[in-house]
C-alpha cells in the first residue's frame, strides 16, 4: 500500500452555522458541496483548502464534547500554511477572535501561533 496524499479531514460542530461562519467567513475556506442528511438529522460541508485538500464539516445532534484540551486522543490540532502570519493575525484579531502570541518553531524556526474554532478546536497558522 502507498498513500498518496492526505484526501479529506472531518470536523464534528457543536453549532452547524457558527462553525460554517468561521470556517468560510474567517478562515476564508471555499464551500464546494453542502447537503442535509435527514436520515441522520446531519449536514455536511465540503470545504476547499486551495483546491488541494478539503475539510469535511458535520454537524450531529448532540455530540459529545472533547474530554479535555489539548490533550485529548484523537486529533491535536488542525494546522494551516499561511504566506505571513503578522496579516494572518491582525485578520482573525479584526473579526474578534483571541490568537495566541507568535512563536518560533526551535526545530524549523518558522514563525507559528494557535486560534480556536467554535468549539474550541486548536487551529495553527504555520508560516510558510
Amino acid at each position: 500500500m502507498k498513500l498518496t496524499r492526505i484526501h479529506h479531514v472531518a470536523i464534528i460542530c457543536s453549532d452547524y452555522e457558527k462553525s460554517k461562519d468561521f470556517y468560510v467567513r474567517i478562515l476564508g475556506l471555499e464551500p464546494k458541496n453542502e447537503i442535509f442528511r435527514e436520515n441522520r438529522n446531519s449536514y455536511k460541508l465540503d470545504l476547499a483548502v486551495n483546491d488541494t485538500y478539503q475539510i469535511e464539516l458535520f454537524s450531529f445532534p448532540n455530540p459529545p464534547e472533547r474530554p479535555n484540551y489539548p490533550e485529548a486522543a484523537g486529533l491535536r490540532h488542525l494546522a494551516f500554511e499561511v504566506e505571513d502570519i503578522k496579516d494572518a493575525v491582525i485578520h482573525l484579531a479584526s473579526k474578534g477572535l483571541t490568537v495566541e502570541a507568535i512563536r518560533i518553531n526551535t526545530d524549523t524556526n518558522k514563525k507559528y501561533t494557535f486560534v480556536s474554532d467554535p468549539d474550541g478546536l486548536p487551529i495553527e497558522l504555520y508560516e510558510k
